[in-house]
């Protein structure tokens, strides 16, 4: 059985579970929910998804939401590879990692967060940047901070493979360069972006790589 990914090329959360459905080797079907025409405030798209939000992933007559949750299902479905350690510290810590980034930084640049700031709150188009880039620093310098203080032998964030953190930080740094953050204060996950974008699993899931991709 496919799973069937329902998201948006630039969907930063859309981007995770690709990542991680190639990272497993599963094979999925891709349906596209235009953000950008408003696809997702649709009556058909709310009666699936309440919220007006991507992705969703259809596993037979399951509807799963919310790509932390469904990024977990991943996991516990096929087990193998991996995206997390097997010692429950060293789990706990990569998870933590994750949520620097899914809890704390990507939340507050969603698309419709960023309209409530440029729109609602006046602050127009330099507002929403301005708004991006602060917690975009903040998030990446935070995470830079944490990863660079625990030993590692390869330039992964942990392990010698990707895995859950690398899920999350790749979608975070493309979305960085959209809002043209400045990178370079941040080595160490610059060198984890590049040790994955050379594996042809992270390469297929880059959103210029998508069929709906504009």
């Amino acid at each position: 059985m496919k799973p069937v990914l329902y998201g948006y090329w630039r969907s930063g959360a859309a981007y995770r579970l690709r990542i991680a459905l190639n990272l497993k080797g599963v094979e999925y079907d891709q349906v596209a929910i235009n953000l950008k025409t408003g696809e997702q405030s649709s009556e058909a798209w709310r009666a699936m998804q309440p919220q007006g939000l991507v992705p969703v992933l259809e596993y037979g007559e399951a509807r799963l939401m919310q790509s932390p949750a469904i990024l977990e299902w991943i996991e516990e479905t096929w087990p193998q590879p991996a995206l997390l350690p097997a010692d429950p510290i060293e789990r706990c810590r990569v998870r933590a990692w994750a949520a620097v980034i899914g809890c704390d930084t990507h939340p507050l640049q969603n698309l419709r967060v960023l309209k409530a700031v440029g729109n609602d709150l006046g602050q127009g188009p330099e507002g929403m940047k301005a708004w991006a880039h602060r917690w975009t620093r903040s998030g990446l310098a935070a995470l830079e901070t944490l990863v660079a203080g625990v030993a590692r032998n390869t330039a992964f964030l942990h392990g010698d493979k990707p895995g859950m953190a690398e899920v999350y930080l790749l979608p975070q740094l493309v979305n960085a360069r959209r809002w043209e953050v400045d990178l370079d204060a941040f080595p160490t996950l610059m060198a984890a972006e590049a040790a994955c974008l050379a594996l042809p699993e992270f390469q297929r899931a880059m959103p210029e790589n998508q069929p709906d991709a504009e």
